[in-house]
């Protein structure tokens, strides 16, 4: 076992002393900034080619939608399937599409419906990636105490990338176009596909069930949904995904005209929410307990609802960059919270299936929430949306704080049973 960490900066990356979650670290850290790349460019041209914020939001629907539709059955199959060659190939398919989109732009033949189609392939691999994800990082920790350590680096890690990545967009779109950027991206797939074939998983080995699939579907479901602490958390987060989170589609147009600017601008106002969130993991990451992450959860859905209205009611740069510095703390805070508290309180047995559904509550209500941003962005105005969607999540953060109490006395139980809190 490697020496015990010490000091504020050993107790953040105490997870990075295991081989493989560290080698999961440094290809994520690489591939992500190259998703976000992507991501920016990809509203950029479709902004550019169609003029239209309905447009932003298809393209956000058919990426994210899958998600929806098919994580709870991908939960279900996550712990029927070598998690490692899932990933592995969930990650070779979206090299493929980056490329694709690439060869289309640099050669000029792009069109819109190329992009909704390459967008939905996507999210199809997506909807199998996440669930899989999610319940592959536990298998990379030899210590599950340190299990809530590395859920908050997995979402610095994403966050480093969200503050890294849009910048860099910004810059290379100026420079060279959208093309170099869905090229880089396709390139940095290489990082994490070679960590995860470097890692040491011979004792991991997919849980062979000989029952019924949909069955098991349906058990996971009926267990989420009657446990109120995962049905509470997983409806938060809904909302928060699909009122708030889909600001995001919106910020091509908002930097054009609302702000009057260009792709700099953008890339500068998706780095700013991304400080922000790198800031809410580190503070996760150095946290030395979960307990409190309950009452964490609804003031991180507040503080990300009052970001977005003050974003949408004062639209001068330097405070739009502060404010999006704010929603990008309470966005991830929430997120990462509502994680961890989950796969601490989920019955080993259901973990996969669990979390699909954290998958379609964040990732899955997202595409909906994109699809009616971006009609009603061009019904009442981009700025008045997004303030809309910021009442509606403080509106969940104070009905979820209302249920504190009651949610505390189900969990504590479950937490002296592991040994996290002593009732004596």
């Amino acid at each position: 076992m490697s020496p015990e960490y010490s000091g504020i900066v050993g107790l953040i990356f105490r997870t990075l002393r295991y081989r493989n979650y560290r080698l999961f670290f440094a290809g994520q850290c690489i591939s992500l900034i190259g998703n976000w790349v992507q991501q920016i460019a990809l509203g950029w041209l479709v902004y550019r080619l169609t003029d239209s914020v309905l447009f932003l939001g298809i393209v956000a629907f058919a990426v994210q939608f899958p998600t929806f539709l098919f994580s709870p059955l991908a939960g279900v199959f996550s712990d029927r399937w070598n998690r490692r060659r899932t990933l592995v190939l969930t990650q070779g398919l979206s090299m493929l599409q980056a490329l694709s989109l690439a060869v289309l732009v640099l050669t000029g033949t792009i069109a819109v419906w190329h992009i909704i189609l390459l967008s939905l392939s996507l999210g199809c691999v997506n909807a199998i990636d996440i669930p899989t994800r999610q319940s592959f990082v536990i298998h990379m920790i030899e210590e599950k105490k340190d299990l809530s350590n590395a859920i908050a680096l997995n979402s610095a890690i994403f966050t480093g990338a969200t503050f890294v990545g849009p910048a860099l967009a910004g810059l290379l779109i100026t420079l060279f176009g959208e093309g170099i950027c869905f090229l880089l991206n396709g390139v940095s797939y290489i990082a994490v596909i070679a960590a995860l074939l470097s890692m040491n998983v011979s004792r991991i080995a997919p849980e062979r069930k000989n029952t019924n699939i949909f069955q098991e579907l349906k058990e996971g479901l009926n267990y989420a949904f009657d446990f109120k602490p995962i049905r509470f958390i997983l409806l938060l987060l809904a909302l928060t995904s699909f009122m708030g989170v889909p600001y995001t589609v919106l910020m091509p147009a908002f930097a054009r005209d609302i702000l009057h600017s260009g792709p700099h601008t953008l890339g500068f106002l998706m780095s700013a929410s991304g400080a922000g969130a790198l800031i809410g993991a580190i503070y996760l990451a150095a946290r030395k307990s979960i307990l409190g992450l309950g009452r964490i959860i609804p003031l991180a859905s507040g503080i990300f609802g009052a970001g977005l209205i003050g974003f949408s009611l004062y639209p001068v740069f330097w405070l739009s960059l502060l404010l999006m510095t704010i929603i990008g703390f309470g966005a991830v805070v929430q997120v990462a919270s509502s994680n961890t508290l989950l796969q601490t309180i989920v019955e080993d047995n259901k973990r996969g299936r669990v979390m699909s559904l954290f998958a379609v509550s964040f990732m899955g209500m997202a595409p909906l929430g994109s699809l009616m941003a971006g009609t009603l962005a061009g019904i009442i105005g981009i700025t008045t949306s997004i303030m809309f969607g910021g009442i509606c999540c403080i509106m969940g953060a104070i009905f979820f704080a209302r249920k504190l109490s009651l949610l505390r006395s189900i969990i504590r139980p479950i937490y002296a049973d592991n040994g996290i809190v002593n009732l004596n």
